[in-house]
Order: C-alpha cells, then structure tokens, then sequence
C-alpha cells in the first residue's frame, strides 16, 4: 500500500513538473513559437487556420496560458512579457529575421512558461496596449529607437526591466546585439580587393518603414542603429560611400531602390552594391535583371543576415548573424533580471558567407 501511495505520488510530481509550455503546443501544432504565441493571445497577424490548430493542440495539451507559479518566481505579478517593435506588427512579421529572433526569445521564456505580448511602438490612441500600460513583467526592445522623453520614461517609472535588441542603448539594461560594423566591413573589403571603386549602398529603413528615398545625413540621424552601424562599416573601407534607403526590409523596397542607383547612365552607376539585408539584395538583383544588368557580371551584389531567399537563382554573398541565437540570448537576460539576478550585454560576431552574386567590375 505504502508502495502505491508513494506511486501515486511521484506520478503526480510527474505530472505537474512536465506542465505543458507554449514551445509543446507550437510543437503539435506545427507552428513556430512566436507565431503560437500570438495566436493564443489574440495579437497580431495570424490568419484563422493557424489559429484554430494553436487553440486544438492547446486544448489537447492542456495548456491553458502562462503558469501563474512562474510569477511567483519573479517580481512582477502578471508573467507576460512585452516584446515591442519599431513598425507595425503586421509589416513586422514579414521580415524573416525578426521572426527568428522571436522564436528564440519564446522559446527561452516558454521554459518559465511566461506568455509573449507583441506591441508596436508606434501603437497610437487609448486603445491600443502601449508600454504605459501593459500589464508586462519585462520589456524587450527589438530594433526601437525610443525617445527618451516618453516610452523610455514611461518603463522607468513603472519599474519594469528592460532588454534591448539591436536597439539603443537604455542606461544599466543589458544589450543584446551582433557585430554589424565588422559584418559589413568585410563584406566592403571583400569588394574592394575584387577592384571595386564604384559603390553603393541600400539601406535599411528608418526608425518607421517609408518609401525608398536618397540617404542624406538626415536620413542617417534617423535611421535604426543596425542601419547607421552598418553604414559605419560600410565607411570603413569606402569612406564617401552613398546610396539610398530602403523603406523596410522587404524585396520590393530593395528593388525600388536599386532602380534609382541602376537606371542611369552606366558611367554613373555602381559596379557594386551593398545591401544591408538579404531582402533587399534580392530586391536589387531583381532591379538589375530588369534593366538587363547580368549579376555578378554586370553588377555585384552583397547582403546581411545569411538567411533563405527563394527563387533567387544565385547563392548570394552576405554574413550570416545568429538571429535566433540573440532572441534566446535576450530570453534569458530578461529571467534573469526578473529573478533579481545580474544581466550581462550579449554581443555576437558574424560569418562572412562566399557566394555567386560578386565577381570583379567589368570594364565600361
């Protein structure tokens, strides 16, 4: 009897140390953890398929939202934590990087069973959940460039902790990012050492997604940290590099722009261009393609990220960055700041990948 009672027991302690998390309803559900988490919370641009078999695989697991036990480990009482993007949500979930980089933090913060609230910095009007009053125990910063006489305020008054993502530096909080200088300056030497002179770059978007638009030193001043560390990079071995900014990291803002460089005279066009994302380097071969410009032969093109684009037809050169790597790096700073303890910064490097799209200038 005792025997069965003990059994009994340690089958109960079983039960309740494997609680399922929002990483085994993604995993049913075939689904990638962010995308379940803004399906079981409501938020965001998850269409009714992806939902229902969120919902079914939640249902069959029996899980039923955060466990409340994880907010008694921590300061905070509501075990949600904000995640808050510099553009809307919905053109935010097109960018691959920002998705993976999701991912990883979900999957870190499901181990406390914590949920994942998407905001937009950018959210405007009472109706819409903001930093000033979310009910969030953490806030993580993916790419925001804050004014620091209003959101970045507002998160100091609340006490609540702060982690940023390749975003500006917040005082004491931690900082999780990838070496986009050094990424982009070897991608530029790489260029240069082809015979190179004739450069451009296509940027990343503002701190808000606009139409593509020359980059002037406005432009800069405005533009997220990644863009401006990139074009530091950039600068490193083409000092009066220019070029113009993508209105997001998207294809079609990469190929819009790369029309304005391409279409001109050849005696005025690059022989080269570097791209500060792979979306817009697909954009720019896209461009070139279309005015009849053989790339690599014509025109070299390099990226930054080192993820899939498909029907591209050419292996593209870039640097390949950890994206999920630094979402569960971020994770884990924000366990650690909510259990009291210290939160280091998080700087990763990055790999520079060989590809098909560059060859030396040819001759005019």
């Amino acid at each position: 009897m005792d025997r069965a009672r003990e059994g009994a027991r340690m089958t109960k302690a079983q039960r309740a140390s494997s609680r399922p998390t929002l990483a085994h309803v993604a995993a049913r559900a075939g689904v990638s953890p962010s995308t379940a988490s803004i399906a079981f919370s409501g938020q965001g641009p998850v269409s009714d398929a992806t939902k229902t078999k969120v919902l079914t695989a939640a249902s069959e697991l029996g899980y039923v939202g955060p466990d409340p036990r994880a907010a008694g480990l921590r300061r905070g009482r509501s075990g949600i934590v904000g995640a808050v993007l510099a553009a809307r949500i919905g053109v935010s979930f097109r960018d691959p990087v920002l998705i993976q980089t999701l991912d990883g933090l979900a999957e870190e913060l499901s181990s406390l069973g914590a949920g994942l609230l998407l905001m937009s910095e950018s959210a405007e009007g009472s109706s819409q959940v903001t930093v000033a009053n979310a009910p969030v125990d953490a806030v993580v910063l993916l790419g925001c460039n804050f004014d620091p006489g209003q959101s970045l305020d507002v998160l100091t008054r609340r006490g609540i902790p702060m982690v940023a993502i390749e975003a500006e530096p917040t005082g004491a909080s931690p900082v999780i990012s990838v070496d986009n200088r050094g990424g982009t300056r070897l991608l530029a030497e790489h260029l240069r050492d082809l015979g190179h002179e004739r450069v451009s770059l296509i940027t990343l978007g503002l701190e808000r997604p606009t139409e593509p638009r020359e980059l002037t030193p406005e432009c800069e001043r405005e533009s997220v940290l990644p863009a401006r560390e990139r074009m530091r990079g950039a600068r490193d071995v083409f000092p009066g590099i220019g070029g113009w900014v993508a209105g997001a990291s998207r294809v079609e803002a990469g190929r819009r722009a790369a029309r304005m460089l391409l279409d001109v005279d050849p005696s005025k066009r690059p022989t080269a261009i570097i791209a500060q994302s792979d979306l817009i380097a697909a954009g720019a071969i896209a461009a070139a393609r279309e005015l009849g410009l053989d790339v690599p032969r014509d025109l070299s093109v390099v990226g930054f990220d080192g993820i899939r684009v498909d029907n591209l037809g050419l292996r593209l050169t870039t640097v390949r960055q950890p994206t999920h790597e630094k979402g569960a790096a971020a994770g884990r700073a924000v366990i650690a700041l909510l259990e009291g303890r210290e939160a280091e910064s998080t700087a990763f490097s990055v790999e520079f990948v060989a590809g098909e799209t560059v060859a030396p200038p040819s001759a005019l």
